[in-house]
């Protein structure tokens, strides 16, 4: 099947008349490209990243564009479109795109990866994969957060290859994907408690673990949030946790600061990640206050790493 991809060209005033006219017409699985609605977006949503692809941005610089795609079989479909286009005083280009299986194909973006010394991350359909003596952490890496291609990711699994001991028992803090709680149980962790805000994260990190063949009492996802469910925070605290992990963002780390040490004892280890360079200072600032000492940091790119401890 061959399909066509039209672009319909708009400005940032009247983006939201064209996607009303659009959706109107029957044509209602759109793609909005448009600089003003993702400098939005960020801004709202600003507390979950420090981070954003600037070449993203660059090619969002002054565009305000509808895209839709239709098959190139469907002359009826194409004809009451450019009728539509017309109406609402709009021009639209149109391009031929090459025969491909457009089901399958996003899956080449997600091969193997090869994580420190130890550990392969492998998404669900490549299963089987040889690893080569490596311990497969297997995701369906289109759900959410979390596939070990990051920086702040990468750093934290290695870090966890030197510090997960066989029978440790694991806490991560913001797990989306549940990838850290299911390498700590490939490390040899005894357990591995995966909590998120976000009640898809919890479904998919079981999910993900299921993959893996882990399931309670090895690996629990819980929903919450631990700085204001009080009843969250006193059950996960009848346990003691060898590691706790963070890989988040800065402004998330510095807020959860205060409550860490209750996660941790003198023998417990904290391995935050997700910082930039320029918010290091804030994170290390806020990691002392709350009584940790750093002990390590690590760099790729720029993004750190910080290890701590009572």
């Amino acid at each position: 099947m061959q399909w066509l991809e039209i672009t319909v060209e708009t400005t940032p005033e009247g983006i939201d008349g064209a996607v009303a006219g659009l959706t109107a017409g029957g044509f209602s699985e759109l793609i909005i490209e448009d600089q003003e609605e993702f400098e939005t977006f960020l801004e709202e949503n600003k507390a979950y990243w420090d981070y954003i692809d600037e070449e993203l941005q660059q090619k969002l610089q002054g565009l305000s564009r509808i895209k839709l795609y239709l098959e190139d079989t469907d002359t009826a479909g194409l004809a009451r479109l450019t009728a539509l286009v017309q109406q609402l005083g709009l021009t639209m280009q149109t391009a031929a795109l090459p025969d491909t299986d457009w089901e399958e194909s996003w899956k080449d973006s997600y091969p193997p990866q090869p994580v420190g010394e130890k550990l392969m991350v492998l998404p669900y359909w490549l299963a089987d994969t040889d690893c080569d003596g490596r311990l497969p952490v297997i995701l369906d890496p289109g759900l959410t957060f979390g596939t070990g291609a990051h920086p702040s990711t990468r750093m934290v699994l290695e870090t966890m290859e030197e510090t997960v001991q066989k029978g440790a028992v694991c806490i991560d803090l913001g797990s989306g994907s549940g990838i850290l709680s299911i390498a700590a149980l490939r490390l040899g962790a005894k357990s591995a408690v995966g909590v998120d805000i976000d009640p898809k994260a919890e479904d998919i990190a079981r999910e993900n673990a299921a993959y893996n063949q882990f399931a309670a009492p090895e690996f629990t996802a819980v929903t919450g949030n631990v700085l204001s469910d009080r009843k969250l925070m006193d059950k996960l605290k009848e346990n003691r946790y060898d590691v706790v992990l963070v890989n988040i963002v800065a402004d998330v780390i510095v807020a959860l600061s205060p409550v860490l040490p209750q996660f941790l004892d003198e023998n417990s280890v904290l391995i935050c990640s997700g910082i930039l360079d320029e918010r290091l200072s804030d994170v290390l600032e806020a990691l002392q206050r709350a009584g940790l000492t750093v002990t390590e940091i690590k760099q790729c790119e720029e993004w750190r790493c910080v290890k701590a401890k009572l």
